[in-house]
């Protein structure tokens, strides 16, 4: 019988955290690294196709899907680049 030493639930959820980007557009600056960004919200989600549901996640009220960037291991966090709709004119 095979032991598994890991837990599994490490395999099917991701740590999202969802950071505004909204001053890269407001002034017109290269963009930073994600660990300089506010932090709007952390969420788990599925792993599960997760690479392409992102953009179609509702995140936070009022921001709009800008970017992500997987993780290169397993158990970091998955971050998502949201932009203020209020920049949009919304």
């Amino acid at each position: 019988m095979a032991l598994m030493d890991e837990n599994l639930w490490a395999f099917n959820m991701a740590r999202v955290v969802v950071v505004d980007v909204s001053d890269d557009y407001r002034f017109m600056q290269p963009p930073l690294p994600n660990d300089w960004y506010p932090v709007l919200r952390e969420l788990w989600v599925p792993t599960m196709d997760l690479d392409r549901r992102l953009s179609s996640l509702d995140l936070v009220e009022g921001y709009l899907y800008d970017w992500h960037q997987s993780p290169e291991d397993v158990g970091r966090p998955w971050y998502v680049g949201v932009v203020d709709t209020a920049l949009l004119g919304h």
